[in-house]
C-alpha cells in the first residue's frame, strides 16, 4: 500500500516537472518569436541589455511589493514578470552567441552545489561539514579561479547599481564580519546623534553650502541603515512598509477633504493636520 501511494506521488511529480518544463519551453519559444528579426514585435527587437536593465529593477520591487502584500496570486504574476526579464536577457545574449538560457540555468544550479558542500557532495562523495566564513572563502576561491584577482577588497563584488540603501546596508554588512563594527548599539545611536547635529550645522551656517549638506544627510542616512542593521531591521523593509503607511494614510486625508467638499491644495496645514490625526486613528 505505502508503495502504491509513493509511486503515485511520483508519477505526479513528473508530470507536473514535465508541465513545468513545457511552460517554460513555451515562454522561450514566445521570447524568440518577440525577437525574431523579420515577424518579431517592433519593440522587443529593439531592446538591450542596457535598455531592459530598468525594467528588472522595477519588477524585482513589484516582486517585494506583492510579496508584502501577501497576494499570493499576484506574488506568482510578478515572479512571472521577472522570471520574463532572464528570458530576456538569455535571448538577446543567445543572439549574439554568448550563451543561452540553459546556461544560464546551469550556472546557477552548479554555483549553489558549490557553496553549499555541506548539503551537496563533491566529486570524491564527501561532503563537508558548515565552517564559519565557509561562503565567503568559496566565493572568493570562484573569483580566484574566474581570474578576477585586480581587486582583492573585502567590498570587491558589492555592485555600484544597487538601491542607494542596499548597496549601504551590504557594504556594513562585509565590514562586520571582520569585526569592523561597534559591538553595541549606544556608540550606534552616538553616531547617529552626531550625524543629525552636523546636518543642522550645515544647514544653520551663515552661508550654507548645499553639497555640505547634502553630504551630511547622506551620512545620516548611512548610520540610520547602520542602526537598523544593529537591531537586525531591514532597512529597505522598513522604508517600504513606511512609505505605504504614508501613502495609505495621505489618500485617507484626501478622502476626508473630499467628504468635507474641500481640495487638498486649498486646505491650510493646520487642517490638513487635523485630518492626518483622523486617517492616523483610522488605520490603527
Amino acid at each position: 500500500m505505502a508503495d502504491s501511494i509513493l509511486e503515485n506521488r511520483l508519477a505526479q511529480q513528473d508530470t507536473k516537472s514535465s508541465t513545468q518544463e513545457t511552460a517554460l519551453d513555451e515562454l522561450l519559444n514566445i521570447m524568440r518569436q518577440l525577437r525574431d528579426p523579420v515577424s518579431g514585435c517592433e519593440w522587443d527587437k529593439q531592446q538591450t541589455f542596457a535598455s531592459v536593465a530598468p525594467y528588472t529593477i522595477e519588477e524585482a520591487y513589484e516582486v517585494a511589493d506583492a510579496i508584502d502584500k501577501g497576494d499570493m496570486e499576484h506574488i506568482r504574476d510578478e515572479l512571472g514578470d521577472l522570471l520574463f526579464q532572464v528570458v530576456f536577457y538569455a535571448q538577446i545574449a543567445q543572439e549574439q552567441g554568448e550563451f543561452t538560457f540553459d546556461d544560464v540555468a546551469k550556472g546557477i544550479a552548479d554555483k549553489m552545489r558549490r557553496r553549499h558542500p555541506h548539503i551537496f557532495a563533491g566529486p570524491d562523495g564527501k561532503k563537508i561539514p558548515v565552517q564559519k566564513g565557509q561562503w565567503e572563502q568559496i566565493k572568493n576561491q570562484e573569483r580566484i579561479d574566474a581570474g578576477k584577482t585586480e581587486d582583492n577588497s573585502l567590498l570587491a563584488n558589492v555592485p555600484t547599481g544597487m538601491s542607494p540603501l542596499l548597496r549601504a546596508q551590504k557594504l556594513q554588512q562585509k565590514c562586520a564580519k571582520v569585526g569592523f563594527d561597534w559591538p553595541e548599539l549606544a556608540p550606534v545611536l552616538d553616531k547617529l546623534q552626531e550625524e543629525i547635529v552636523e546636518v543642522l550645522d550645515e544647514v544653520n551656517a551663515p552661508i550654507p553650502d548645499q553639497c555640505a549638506i547634502e553630504d551630511e544627510i547622506g551620512d545620516v542616512l548611512f548610520s540610520v541603515v547602520n542602526l537598523a542593521r544593529h537591531v537586525n531591521v531591514d532597512a529597505q523593509t522598513a522604508l517600504r512598509k513606511a512609505s505605504n503607511k504614508f501613502e495609505k494614510r495621505f489618500r485617507q486625508v484626501e478622502l476626508i477633504a473630499n467628504q468635507q467638499g474641500r481640495a487638498i491644495i486649498e486646505t491650510p496645514l493646520t487642517e490638513l493636520e487635523v485630518f492626518w490625526q483622523q486617517a492616523k486613528e483610522l488605520s490603527s
